[in-house]
């Protein structure tokens, strides 16, 4: 029988400038962006795309991902609490049964992967002047590249775990086991991540960290199948012909990336939703499904433009 490692997850927030804390996080996301938006410059180059239009597809990339990764959590996943406290979708703040500052807890990528179609079609149609399947077959290459850091956040802020494992693979995730304050409460330490730093090396409080089982780091999971996701994308598009092939990049997308997270879902934990009305699979397989199956619509009717 194999045994976990005994790795012990407790990280930082992020990087102490004196004056503000750059969230891991927060930083992800800026690198996520900063990627995509370098690529999609190298990609407007190459097609004479002007690349005024790259500063404004930027702006709709971002905010299209953020609204609708929020919205989508808000819809898929939690929806029974947020009907009863609709300020607290966009607001980071929990009111009850304590007012407390939460950050914005809860991104769903089916949400996102959903808003950014819709903003897109906006994008071809209002400002690109091209066909949506145009920018669709291009925007996947970024947004694959994106996936990888936006995992790496989760796993930094120890958070879409996957379930308890013996494996070697097994981390334990303090903040995933104590909230700041249980973690406050147990170790009598007023600062939470004095508290957090006490129960990950200090022997007085080995028994608070036998408590804490092994799980599987299924953000690490993902984020190391996205690489691959990306390097195919990259190469088809840049040394190969399939770019011509109208769609064919967006729907080998929709099935490399949905076929990932589906496989990823048997090893996390439950994210909640509507898996129990329907049982069999998660959650978020259910909603990996119908990407899959559009991907594979495209990938098979992809076709070459006629060139007369």
């Amino acid at each position: 029988m194999t045994h976990a490692l005994n790795i012990v997850w407790n990280p930082s927030e992020g990087i102490d400038l004196g004056f503000f804390v750059i969230r891991f996080y927060s930083l992800m996301f800026v690198i996520a962006f900063g990627l995509g938006w370098y690529i999609m410059k190298n990609i407007f180059e190459r097609e004479n795309e002007s690349l005024e239009k790259l500063d404004s597809l930027f702006i709709w990339i971002v905010l299209s991902t953020l609204i609708g990764a929020r919205l989508g959590h808000v819809l898929f996943y939690d929806w029974e609490y947020f009907r009863n406290h609709l300020l607290e979708i966009f607001l980071p703040f929990r009111f009850s049964p304590n007012f407390e500052f939460t950050g914005y807890q809860g991104l769903a990528s089916h949400g996102a992967a959903i808003s950014i179609i819709i903003a897109m079609y906006y994008f071809s149609k209002k400002i690109l002047k091209k066909p949506l399947i145009w920018i669709l077959d291009r925007i996947v290459i970024p947004v694959s590249s994106g996936a990888v850091f936006v995992r790496l956040g989760n796993f930094f802020n120890s958070e879409i775990v996957g379930k308890e494992t013996t494996s070697s693979f097994g981390i334990r995730f303090i903040r995933d086991q104590f909230s700041p304050r249980d973690a406050v409460n147990a170790t009598q330490i007023a600062n939470p991540k004095e508290a957090y730093h006490a129960i990950a090396t200090n022997p007085q409080f080995a028994n608070l960290l036998q408590q804490i089982p092994a799980k599987h780091p299924a953000q690490l999971y993902e984020a190391f199948c996205y690489i691959f996701v990306f390097a195919i994308l990259f190469f088809l598009y840049w040394k190969t012909e399939a770019r011509e092939k109208s769609g064919y990049l967006f729907g080998l997308f929709l099935v490399l990336l949905w076929s990932v997270r589906f496989v990823v879902e048997y090893v996390k934990e439950s994210q909640g939703g509507f898996e129990s009305a329907l049982g069999l699979f998660s959650t978020g397989q259910w909603l990996s499904i119908p990407f899959i199956l559009i991907g594979l619509y495209f990938v098979f009717t992809a076709e070459k433009p006629v060139h007369l």
